[in-house]
């Protein structure tokens, strides 16, 4: 009976000390918070450098200004995103418009989830990923409702393969006008936002075949959700490209293959626009939430200043980011799948793509930061924009309207492809290409901010 009073009475101290006792102790907090390495990712370390190309440019062209800048740390992709990683985006997508299908017009609850209350949302149903889709059944009720996907030789019809995603639209709310007023507990009364919605007008009785249509509104800022954009993307490769970036060229085994055939899985994922990689950073991201109690950074395409930097492996001033000023090693060998001469596409062993890092990393473990594919960024593309954008995490942003003209669409690339010559392959040379165009060249890889201690 003792030894209990003593245990009782020690429960008690440490439950008194436990108390905040009418003091500052913060919310509750437990120790530092450390991340976790993201898989297949890379930490890249915070620095300085020189932003900007550090060799003559090409005749005629604008030459870049050279600007010493500052990168917050991030997480970085080793590798371009492959062919078989871009796949498991494309199934998803296939597998859940499938569970849907199944749901409504087979009326299997199964493939389904219930909310708390044991009800089932008709309109948006949370999709149950534990069930198996039976692709193989014979049942009338579900041929009927998956061959609606189906194309005429059996296979899932890539036009069906829609993508839907939310965002809040921060460049909006950073708008002065669009401040909010604490004193007065609400948005000033000018206060309005311009935001993008995407919408499918189906072709008759077919409601998975349509034409996305974009528009971008403005309406009043009364509360948060107003900021809300959407966006709808077809999300399967455009194959054709292969066929039609080059003319009078035989590449219709590309065409067939190249992203379905499990031969090409590694090679880096080509014939996707900017607007289907930002669909596959936001999948991503909700990939990881969905499957973590702390919800991470988001996923996204790296910064202009964030690829040039991670390019340049530490090195400063590296030409390219092997850190020499040849595109050779010491035994003559190409340091990049790249064209190093006039119709000579194989010298360094590759003729179009090849395999993720067939060479050797940069000095951050990065692999072919230059040649394979070119490489989406996020950054709008200005010729002048190194004059005017900030000192620290540089980011010329600009999220253009669906009524914007083609020109406010231009979207940085960087890293020089297989097709290129060895100019647009250096750390700081950068190009364009306009976020609706898929090409045989372009490719990207997804970054992710560090935080934490």
């Amino acid at each position: 009976m003792k030894k209990l009073m003593q245990l009782a009475l020690v429960a008690i101290l440490l439950t008194a000390c436990g108390k905040p006792k009418g003091e500052l102790v913060g919310a509750g907090a437990k120790g530092s918070f450390h991340e976790a390495n993201p898989y297949g990712m890379v930490y890249i370390k915070q620095g300085a450098f020189m932003m900007g190309i550090n060799n003559q440019t090409t005749i005629f062209s604008v030459p870049d200004k050279q600007v010493k800048v500052s990168v917050s740390a991030f997480w970085m992709d080793e590798t371009e995103v492959t062919n078989d990683e871009y796949k498991q985006f494309t199934n998803w997508v296939r597998d859940s418009i499938a569970r849907l299908l199944l749901f409504q017009q087979a009326g299997m609850q199964e493939f389904v989830k219930p909310d708390r209350f044991g009800e089932i949302d008709e309109e948006n149903p949370v999709l149950n990923w534990k069930t198996k889709i039976p692709w193989d059944s014979q049942e009338e009720d579900v041929l009927l409702a998956l061959d609606q996907m189906r194309d005429y030789d059996g296979s899932i019809d890539p036009n069906v393969m829609h993508y839907r995603y939310e965002w809040i639209n921060l460049d909006q709310a950073a708008l002065p006008k669009n401040r909010f007023d604490a004193k007065r507990g609400c948005f000033g009364p000018d206060a309005e936002c311009r935001v993008d919605t995407s919408w499918v007008e189906y072709f008759g009785d077919d409601h998975l075949r349509g034409e996305i249509k974009d528009s971008t509104i403005v309406r009043k800022l009364v509360q948060k959700s107003d900021l809300l954009a959407n966006r709808i993307v077809n999300v399967y490769p455009d194959t054709i490209v292969w066929i039609r970036d080059f003319q009078f060229a035989y590449n219709e085994p590309l065409l067939s293959m190249y992203f379905n055939h499990p031969g090409y899985a590694h090679y880096p994922v080509v014939g996707v626009t900017w607007e289907q990689a930002e669909a596959f950073c936001h999948w991503r991201t909700e990939l990881f939430n969905q499957n973590h109690e702390i919800r991470g950074q988001r996923y996204r395409l790296p910064t202009e200043a964030e690829w040039e930097y991670a390019a340049r492996g530490g090195r400063k001033m590296a030409l390219y980011p092997w850190g020499g000023n040849y595109v050779r090693d010491n035994q003559g060998c190409y340091l990049a799948n790249f064209k190093p001469m006039r119709g000579s596409y194989t010298d360094d062993t590759g003729a179009v793509t090849m395999k993720v890092a067939s060479f050797a990393p940069n000095d951050f473990g990065l692999f072919d930061m230059a040649g394979n594919v070119s490489e989406w960024t996020s950054d709008a593309f200005n010729p002048s924009s190194n004059k005017w954008i900030h000192d620290m995490n540089p980011s010329f942003q600009y999220t253009a309207n669906a009524e914007d003209p083609a020109i406010l669409k231009r979207k940085v690339i960087k890293g020089g492809s297989w097709k290129d010559v060895a100019y647009y392959l250096q750390c700081g040379t950068r190009t364009y290409e306009y976020q609706f165009e898929d090409r045989a060249y372009i490719g990207f890889r997804c970054v992710r901010s560090f935080m934490g201690e």
